[in-house]
């Protein structure tokens, strides 16, 4: 992965305290069999504090709909059941129709997880990127360098003729009210992988979601994972295409630090 696409470590905050906060306790039914915060948990964490941030902004009630393009997730430290999690949200680059917005995650008793996740917003008539108004973008410009921010895949699809394929059924309840497969589904996918190849990862680690196009109600999705000296990779597959791609590898030691 070019280092140019998604930096090492992720890039910090400006001024900590002027980025949006909030905190919750991490459940039961966010937790894995070994009380560790999991990554779909993570996923939906960013979800909430995002239309949590949108209420606390100007224009926020119409700039209902965003499509994820991608989300990282390195994680350093896990957060653990019955910890409470503190998150912290801003924005680190822009265009006028989407932006990188970086989140960092902290249990008030310890672990540390740092997230960022490229956000398009859309029209929701329409269904196609849209502008985001002067009054919503101005708090983002007046806090960021990066006025011209451009999409650049971190991922490229599986082409090894060596990979595991499963099937990953669909659930009703995997549908968010844009008709496309939620994107905490996808990290239930990369949950499903590192179950079964639970020496293949190890902290600290960065995961990657890209999205290629949607996952629709009763989609048949295959799973696909390849796993080399370098991490896990994983696609999602409809009909032959891919939709999703993933990795999981670890990060070099000084961004742990």
């Amino acid at each position: 992965m070019p280092a140019d696409v998604i930096p090492t470590p992720l890039p910090d905050c400006l001024d900590i305290t002027q980025a949006f906060a909030r905190s919750w306790p991490v459940r039961l039914g966010d937790t894995d069999d070994q009380d560790r915060l999991r990554l779909d948990a993570v996923a939906r964490y960013l979800q909430d504090i995002g239309f949590d941030h949108l209420d606390a902004v100007e224009d926020g009630d119409v700039h209902q709909a965003w499509i994820v393009r991608r989300t990282v997730v390195d994680v350093y430290e896990p957060i653990m059941f019955g910890d409470r999690v503190q998150l912290r949200r801003w924005a680190d680059s822009l265009s006028n129709r989407w932006c990188d917005m970086r989140i960092q995650l902290k249990g008030e008793r310890g672990g540390h997880i740092e997230a960022a996740a490229f956000l398009i917003h859309i029209d929701p008539v329409a269904g196609r990127p849209a502008r985001m108004t002067d009054a919503f973008m101005a708090p983002m410009l007046a806090s960021t360098t990066e006025h011209r921010l451009r999409w650049k895949a971190a991922l490229a699809e599986l082409d090894d003729l060596d990979v595991e394929t499963v099937p990953f059924p669909l659930r009703v309840t995997d549908v968010d009210r844009l008709g496309h497969v939620n994107n905490a589904v996808y990290w239930e996918a990369v949950e499903e992988t590192l179950a079964a190849h639970p020496d293949s990862h190890e902290l600290p680690y960065r995961a990657i979601v890209e999205h290629v196009g949607p996952v629709m109600a009763r989609d048949k999705v295959v799973l696909r994972t390849s796993v080399g000296a370098d991490g896990l990779r994983m696609q999602m597959d409809v009909d032959g295409s891919a939709r999703a791609l993933a990795s999981v590898a670890p990060l070099p030691a000084r961004a742990a630090d």
